[in-house]
């Protein structure tokens, strides 16, 4: 067998292709980035060893999770997923979805661009899968639900299992039909399946859900919610004691059940469910959605991660999630709907050996930082004063690395340091600044309220107007052009500003 070799994630962030990764096997291999600098009186070695991903799982859970970019936080840096639009219609309506509405410059659930047969499906991915080296998961997440569409949905998982069977298949539904279909996706081996439940409470759940169509009728009001409720918990149940990593979706809606997550988050834990997701309501009024007709808010980011922190540091979060259309294709937080080739895509091939190569070097990599990231979560702890905590947001293009210049950036990786490490804390989504070859005022002020309670950017460059505008804000603008790790960059930062005679008033726990 041959060896492969050893690539950082320097090497890997730019792969995108087959091409890619045999050119990246080709090149010298880079070193692993800038060292941590640590003021010598509060040095300290690192103990317990590089931080292990997946502790706390068996390995059969591990293995079935770990190049999964939703199930681990890691895989998302490394990893891509593609959504196949096969399931158009739906049984229930939700007061925050407009299944019509399509936009190519829109990311969200519910939204696609072209809607596909099962066979249309399998050569997409096909040619996706072909030039993505990266690609790890198929799921099946709408425009509709994808069991109220069930034949369309299982013969696409059917295809995909024989045509690439090195991908892993998984599915959204809102949960009504899932009872149903659960040995049917056990017997495809679908391992991953995201349930959508937003309240326990019927009374909570009838602000959310007007209808559902369930055994040959239509129920309204508190009575819909309860049978959807039901149907959903015996799903969850079903699923979990099938072996399924049943993963729970929960948009979070101000003053409907925002008060009420908790106990949904306690509950689906005690049943089995393997992640919670809480995502923030989508309302804007363009969509043409009830919420965002009648005036409801979605909550700002702070409140978002203050209901996130409530549930518990023993709570397994998803705090990544980007909220992807339904023929999303790419990295998270890329939706390349359309892409993976035309109708001339005839029958691409597969290379199975370059596939089989970036997972190799992908798991290299990942073991490097995690070690990196162990070594910061030390140098973090041994400057902290006991009890702060900073928030520091970081432009980030993938590969786990602060790589992506501000003006271009539309989303931020928030991490959280302090006494207990670096640790994720979340993703908050702004309008990139720059548009063109200047920066737009209107949207720096968007971005302003997206960075609430944050103490720190960092990114590769910020020019000096959007610098100046943080500051006033009291956001420090952190430059680091070497490209390095997110989790040594935050701690280096933090340990040159942590020290009681330079740094600014911390923010407690």
């Amino acid at each position: 067998m041959t060896t492969m070799p050893r690539l950082p994630l320097a090497g890997l962030e730019a792969v995108t292709t087959t091409r890619d990764l045999r050119a990246a096997l080709a090149r010298p291999m880079p070193t692993v980035g800038q060292p941590i600098r640590v003021p010598h009186n509060k040095r300290r070695e690192a103990t317990g060893g590089a931080r292990r991903e997946g502790a706390g799982l068996s390995p059969a859970i591990w293995e079935k999770v770990k190049e999964h970019p939703c199930y681990s936080e890691q895989a998302h840096h490394h990893f891509a997923r593609m959504h196949v639009a096969v399931a158009p219609g739906c049984n229930i309506q939700c007061n925050y979805c407009n299944r019509k509405f399509d936009c190519a410059n829109e990311s969200r659930p519910g939204v696609v661009s072209e809607r596909l047969t099962p066979e249309q499906a399998v050569e997409k991915v096909r040619a996706v899968a072909a030039r993505l080296p990266q690609l790890s998961v198929v799921g099946i997440a709408g425009p509709g639900d994808s069991l109220h569409n069930a034949p369309r949905t299982l013969k696409t998982l059917e295809l995909l299992r024989a045509e690439v069977p090195d991908l892993t298949l998984c599915l959204s539904t809102n949960g009504l039909a899932l009872p149903d279909h659960v040995d049917a996706l056990k017997a495809l081996d679908v391992h991953h399946v995201t349930i959508t439940l937003n309240a326990l409470d019927p009374e909570i759940g009838a602000e959310i859900y007007p209808w559902i169509a369930h055994d040959h009728r239509r129920w309204r009001g508190v009575e819909a919610a309860r049978i959807l409720l039901e149907r959903q918990m015996e799903g969850l149940e079903r699923a979990v004691a099938a072996g399924i990593l049943v993963k729970i979706n929960s948009v979070m809606i101000p003053g409907i059940n925002d008060g009420h997550l908790e106990e949904v988050n306690r509950v689906v834990r005690e049943k089995g469910a393997f992640l919670h997701n809480v995502m923030p309501l989508i309302s804007d009024p363009a969509h043409g959605t009830h919420f965002g007709l009648t005036g409801q808010r979605g909550p700002t980011p702070v409140e978002v991660q203050t209901l996130r922190d409530s549930l518990g540091n023993d709570a397994r979060l998803m705090r990544h999630c980007r909220q992807c259309r339904a023929d999303a294709v790419g990295m998270l937080g890329e939706d390349g709907c359309g892409d993976g080739g035309g109708a001339d895509a005839t029958s691409p091939t597969v290379d199975a050996e370059a596939r089989a190569a970036y997972r190799a070097l992908v798991a290299d990599s990942r073991a490097e930082q995690a070690a990196e990231a162990a070594r910061a979560d030390a140098v973090a702890e041994a400057v902290a004063p006991a009890g702060d905590r900073r928030m520091v947001a970081v432009c980030s293009r993938g590969g786990g690395r602060v790589n992506l210049h501000f003006g271009k950036a539309t989303e931020f990786h928030v991490y959280e340091v302090g006494a207990e490490g670096v640790r994720f804390a979340g993703i908050r989504r702004a309008d990139n600044y720059c548009l063109g070859g200047s920066g737009d005022a209107e949207r720096m002020t968007t971005i302003l309220s997206v960075l609430e309670g944050i103490d720190a950017v960092l990114c590769v460059k910020i020019g000096t107007g959007p610098r100046r505008r943080l500051e006033a804000a009291g956001i420090a603008a952190h430059e680091i052009p070497g490209h390095d790790l997110i989790e040594p960059a935050v701690a280096d930062w933090y340990a040159a500003t942590a020290q009681p005679d330079t740094a600014p008033a911390a923010r407690r726990a």
